[in-house]
């Protein structure tokens, strides 16, 4: 039945993901709230739901080493979108890799990057165990709350182009449904997300138990993989429409939100403690980020070219055998 509940709590979850975030866009227009607004906060926050839930459910579980789950769905998630969704991309078609994000964006998450295996990996130290707490949670806060000031003012230098994304950001199914049935599409939304959250949540740590593997690993795989699905329809889609570039900038947000407020806000809420966590699986996790900087500079340059996705693809490969025989 475990089996059965995974997929069950992972379809509830996806789905009342993307009914809360399209409910939440039309209220909030409703309200008279600028697109600019709903774009950067609702939508960016709305699409990481999956994994801001699982994040924060782990970190509220009374066990000894709650960080495991919160910490190996982020550093799998990272993995995932890097190695497995722009590898299949880029293996579907070639894409740019645009000035702006070879010259600000991926250096900027390769920092978060070094940033959260520094302030995580405290086991370095003797005597010390792995964890982020309170203070560090707070400290990744304050940097997503920098980098979305950061991203205002981006955006806010090109007038025109700001409106467009919006106005393509904050596109909803529901806009211009009455609030008596927004409303309760929101409300149920929530409920199904907790309770689809919980489901899959639980059901994937008694697989772990009963096929012998850490928590960190059933997270880093299944939980991480299972939670990127959205990332990953809309990469494919993406490419199949001859836009496949639009994959790269989706995995740079998504991942750079997952360091920052995904892990600031589970660590806020409550100290993760990490046990299964292991260096090799940090270093995959900034492979990813330094790899995005190496394509700009292999083959054709400033292009994301198949080759380099088959081999983003046989990285991800390879990992996930290791991850299954260690």
């Amino acid at each position: 039945m475990d089996y059965l509940f995974l997929i069950v709590g992972l379809g509830l979850l996806l789905l009342a993901a993307n009914y809360l975030v399209d409910s939440s866009v039309a209220i909030a227009q409703r309200a008279k709230i600028s697109n600019f607004i709903i774009g950067l906060t609702i939508v960016g926050i709305g699409t990481s739901a999956p994994e801001l839930f699982v994040s924060v459910s782990s970190a509220l579980s009374n066990v000894p080493n709650n960080g495991d789950i919160a910490m190996g769905n982020v550093l799998g998630s990272n993995i995932a979108n890097v190695f497995l969704i722009l590898g299949v991309t880029a293996m579907i078609l070639p894409f740019p890799i645009e000035r702006l994000q070879r010259v600000r964006d991926i250096p900027f998450l390769i920092f978060m990057t070094i940033l959260v295996m520094a302030i995580a990996n405290d086991s370095m130290v003797p005597g010390l165990e792995s964890s982020l707490n309170r203070l560090d949670g707070i400290v990744l806060l304050l940097v997503f709350i920098g980098y979305m000031g950061w991203v205002v003012i981006r955006k806010g230098k090109d007038p025109k182009k700001a409106i467009e994304e919006a106005d393509e950001e904050a596109k909803s199914s529901l806009t211009g449904k009455s609030p008596w049935l927004l409303w309760p599409i929101a409300i149920v939304s929530l409920a199904a997300l907790i309770f689809g959250g919980n489901l899959f949540l639980d059901s994937a740590k008694n697989l772990a138990r009963i096929w012998g593997m850490s928590e960190a690993v059933i997270a880093i795989t299944i939980v991480a993989v299972g939670t990127s699905l959205p990332e990953l329809v809309t990469a494919i889609i993406a490419a199949s429409k001859h836009n496949p570039q639009l994959a790269l900038g989706n995995v740079i947000g998504s991942n750079l939100f997952n360091l920052m407020f995904i892990l600031g806000t589970a660590s806020t809420v409550k100290p993760l403690n990490f046990k299964d966590i292991n260096i090799v699986d940090y270093g995959m996790m900034l492979l990813a980020a330094l790899m995005l900087y190496v394509v700009v500079f292999t083959f054709k340059k400033n292009k994301f070219d198949r080759i380099e996705g088959v081999i983003f693809f046989i990285i991800y490969v390879s990992y996930i055998l290791y991850l299954l025989l260690r």
